[in-house]
């Protein structure tokens, strides 16, 4: 079966929501593709602003954090439901970022991703490795264990939902790109690994992204493998160069 290709941009801490409506009306004719999930994933107070600016057109709108309780006394954080009612479909979760600097493990991505899928959002869920582990020969071994801590407990049907964004750690803002033979190998590596954990359909079905400083100029080399349907981009997401990834 074919499935459907998923462009996410993840806007990371940029853009204030005046920047953000603006880039929004900007991005506008440059991703109209019907055949393409856009997704805008952006900071939490840009939200209901860019919720707002793409209504009408074919950009999904996705959060870059949340936590797992509904509501209460945690101060700075923000719900599933708030995401929800203000217009959100998909939600970033164990980026590096989160894991590296904030310090989020396996258990409480796994947490997320069942709270996310029992909320009505559908996750976008990072898995990668370091350059020390790249270099030990060890990564394979440790995106395996990554995935299979963080969908604990989770169905083969909201696996058919889910997306998994490959992003290797040494490749992430730094202008150094996995190849794209070193992309699809690990991509078909954590498909051959839902099927072991799951079945072939329920791997055949979950959407897989590279996400590692893809741009403009590898895109389309990246989305032609069989195991790539698409990317998580960072920094390319905040330049008219998002067109041409949704495009590639």
């Amino acid at each position: 079966m074919a499935r459907r290709r998923i462009i996410a941009g993840n806007w990371k801490m940029n853009k204030t929501p005046s920047e953000a409506v603006a880039l929004c009306a900007e991005l506008k004719d440059l991703v109209k593709n019907d055949a393409v999930d856009v997704v805008y994933c952006v900071p939490a107070i840009d939200i209901v602003p860019v919720a707002e600016a793409v209504k009408g057109t074919n950009v999904h709108v996705g959060a870059e954090n949340f936590y797992i309780e509904d509501k209460g006394a945690f101060t700075g954080e923000i719900s599933a439901p708030m995401l929800k009612d203000a217009g959100v479909e998909f939600i970033i979760i164990g980026h590096s970022e989160r894991r590296d600097i904030f310090g989020e493990n396996d258990i409480l991505i796994n947490q997320k991703v069942k709270k996310a899928f029992a909320s009505g959002l559908k996750p976008i869920l990072c898995c990668g490795e370091s350059l020390a582990l790249r270099k030990a020969g060890v990564y394979q071994e440790w995106i395996k264990r990554q995935i299979v801590w963080d969908l604990s407990d989770v169905t083969a049907d909201q696996v058919k939902e889910l997306v998994i964004a490959y992003e290797p750690i040494w490749a992430i803002g730094t202008g150094e790109t996995a190849t794209a033979d070193q992309a699809e190998e690990v991509c078909k590596m954590i498909r051959e690994t839902i099927a072991e954990l799951y079945d072939a359909d329920t791997a055949e079905a979950v959407r897989i992204q590279y996400g590692g400083s893809m741009n403009a100029g590898n895109a389309a080399e990246l989305l032609s493998k069989p195991d790539i349907d698409g990317g998580l981009i960072g920094g390319a997401s905040l330049k008219p160069d998002f067109g041409q990834i949704v495009n590639a």
